[in-house]
């Protein structure tokens, strides 16, 4: 990639307050402020421009991967990952860097208008090293993206997964939706903590929200049992339903010496029988 001439440098360099006008008014028209402030795309833009043109103006050439670009490289890291908080697309992010072309592309037409060849040069130059910049911004889009995606998936198995204190010394773990060996960890160390931190000598795995139970499902329960089992506790799994039941026998799954239960409320009687509580029903 060929570096820009010193004339285009210092004709970016002379019609800076225009150029930003310009840009502001493209981003605008292209519905990539949205919930953006004024204030700051003012200051984005007119930062980009100057770490752009101090890049240039460096003799770094217009190869972007180069040291002499490393502060454009950062800045545009920093919008992506602003950009991917605010719920923004790859193609709001990328129209950041693409709506400048417009107004540069302008600014080169009536500066090189009485030398055809140099401005067709320098529109192509400038057209690509713009674009190498929109590349690198969609590629730490992506990746920052990525990153808030698997946050909240994280964030969510954890809400997914409350583990109640229902009596001292039992706990219960209410499963809601599809168990896979993610989640299954994410269980497992909520679980045992939990075990750890209240001194419990019971868990109940509630799985009436467990939507199917194949072998896969029953191989991280019966883990998850014999870890709560390691820890020194007891474990009861209730929610068995029916149809549940059916498959666990259809598969030849073997839950000996696990106690199952129907629902929640018996598996909590018999947690409290363990415990040798025992409650009189209200006259």
């Amino acid at each position: 990639m060929a570096a820009l001439q010193t004339g285009t440098v210092q004709a970016i360099s002379n019609n800076q307050a225009q150029l930003l006008g310009e840009w502001r008014s493209g981003l605008e028209a292209s519905g990539a402020t949205r919930n953006l402030k004024e204030q700051d795309l003012q200051q984005q833009t007119s930062e980009f421009l100057q770490l752009t043109l101090a890049a240039l103006e460096s003799d770094s050439g217009s190869n972007i991967a180069t040291p002499g670009w490393e502060k454009v490289r950062q800045f545009l890291e920093r919008l992506s990952a602003s950009r991917a908080l605010l719920g923004h697309d790859s193609h709001q992010t990328a129209a950041f860097i693409f709506s400048l072309k417009g107004p540069l592309f302008a600014l080169l037409q009536r500066h090189y208008r009485d030398q055809p060849e140099a401005q067709a040069q320098q529109l192509l130059d400038v057209s690509e090293l713009f674009d190498s910049l929109a590349m690198h911004t969609i590629r730490t889009f992506q990746k920052s993206r990525e990153a808030v995606i698997k946050r909240q998936q994280e964030e969510l198995l954890e809400l997914s997964t409350p583990v109640v204190k229902l009596w001292d010394g039992i706990l219960a773990l209410p499963m809601i939706g599809t168990l896979d060996s993610q989640r299954t960890q994410v269980v497992m160390e909520s679980l045992l903590q939990r075990i750890v931190d209240t001194g419990s000598e019971i868990a109940i795995i509630d799985i009436t929200g467990v939507p199917t139970v194949d072998t896969l499902v029953a191989q991280h329960l019966l883990k998850t049992v014999t870890a709560i089992r390691l820890m020194g506790a007891d474990c009861i799994i209730s929610g068995i339903r029916p149809q549940i039941a059916q498959t666990i026998v259809h598969l030849g799954l073997d839950l000996q010496g696990v106690s199952t239960k129907a629902n929640l409320a018996d598996a909590l009687k018999l947690a409290l029988s363990r415990l040798g509580v025992s409650l009189d029903k209200a006259v």
